[in-house]
């Protein structure tokens, strides 16, 4: 019997954003087949050409020109309408108070502070909730349009909101969302290695003309298994293929997989950018990360939280990540353990049930 229903907004503006919302829908029709949950990109469904422009541009301001990135970051926290015009998108206005009207949600859910003018648009009929995909460094543009909850990833992130002038009993600290299977144990990872060879994945997500450098450094690691994701960049792929080859050391790779949450649960560490979902994966299974690059502006606090906290290392050059991956597993793994158990503290596994839980019990009236 369907007691409530929820409305999911999402976008494409970053990993964390889609990340945050996939996992808690499937967390919402897993444990609460009583609530109706949908997911929607309104911005995609409506505008498709803009939108993909628009995230188009972002990936290539963050990857290509991340201080003219950081400009507009800065600008968006400090002007207050900096964001208004949005709901000036007729037929994002129109698809959303269409879809509003047919399941007439207790509650809007969203991953995405640019929904909060067209959210305003709406009869308040349901209540708000707001899903922070970012640590320790919030932009305003995430509480502008006021909300009647935000649930966070950290007890740090809750005190900054608090400090902003949020109440407290308006937040809720439930952990980022991540896949369910970080919530199970994984038998396979052991710390020393029992096979003598400590997993190292590397995400090569940026700056894909170093990483043929990168990998080369790091397969003259000795006592590690590499193992590298290159997304769909199929003419990366080959040239990793091919360094493996003149190093005579194996590889595993992949392009783009489905496997990354399990890819992670397995390695002793991951080499990759500070994205909002990839950390909180990480830290969800206890992997320390060797930080690679940093995007200014919504990365700067997911990397606080790991390096303040001693979850992990920043190294930008393949000599200095090839140094940092050594440094872990020295002495049978002596730093490992410590970033290991640093990694475990911040780490929320069961995030997407947490924060399901709590949107269930407002949709059905608790």
């Amino acid at each position: 019997m369907v007691v409530g229903s929820v409305l999911i907004l999402t976008a494409g503006f970053g990993e964390g954003h889609n990340a945050a919302a996939k996992n808690i829908l499937a967390a919402l029709r897993r444990d609460h087949r009583e609530i109706t949950a949908d997911l929607h990109d309104i911005y995609a469904e409506a505008h498709p050409v803009l939108n993909r422009i628009c995230c188009s541009g972002y990936k290539l301001a963050i990857n290509r020109t991340p201080r003219l990135w950081k400009l507009f970051y800065d600008f968006l926290d400090r002007a207050p309408g900096a964001s208004a015009g949005v709901h000036l998108l007729l037929p994002a206005r129109h698809r959303l108070a269409r879809i509003h009207a047919r399941l007439k949600p207790d509650v809007v859910a969203t991953t995405f502070p640019g929904y909060s003018p067209l959210i305003n648009t709406l009869p308040r009929t349901f209540r708000l909730v707001t899903v922070v995909t970012d640590s320790l460094t919030i932009n305003s543009i995430w509480l502008r349009g006021g909300s009647d909850f935000y649930l966070v990833a950290n007890e740090p992130t809750a005190r900054q909101l608090e400090s902003a002038g949020i109440p407290r009993d308006q937040i809720r600290a439930t952990g980022f969302p991540v896949p369910e299977i970080f919530s199970q144990p994984d038998a396979t990872r052991t710390s020393p290695p029992a096979g003598g060879k400590w997993r190292v994945l590397y995400m090569v997500n940026v700056s894909p003309h170093t990483a043929p450098d990168t990998v080369r450094a790091l397969l003259g690691i000795e006592n590690i298994e590499l193992t590298v994701t290159y997304g769909r960049d199929d003419s990366l792929g080959r040239r990793l293929l091919q360094v493996s080859q003149e190093t005579g050391r194996p590889l595993e790779l992949h392009g783009w997989t489905k496997e990354m949450p399990n890819l992670i649960r397995r390695s002793h560490a991951l080499v990759g950018k500070a994205g909002g979902a990839t950390v909180q994966e990480c830290l969800a299974a206890a992997t320390p990360l060797v930080i690679t690059q940093i995007v200014p502006g919504q990365e700067e606090g997911n990397a606080r939280l790991v390096l303040e906290n001693g979850a992990g290392d920043f190294a930008e050059t393949p000599e200095a990540i090839a140094e940092a991956v050594r440094a872990l597993f020295a002495d049978n793994g002596k730093l490992h353990a410590a970033r290991t158990a640093a990694a475990k503290k911040l780490g929320h596994p069961a995030g997407a049930s947490d924060a399901a839980n709590f949107i269930a019990s407002l949709a059905m009236g608790d």
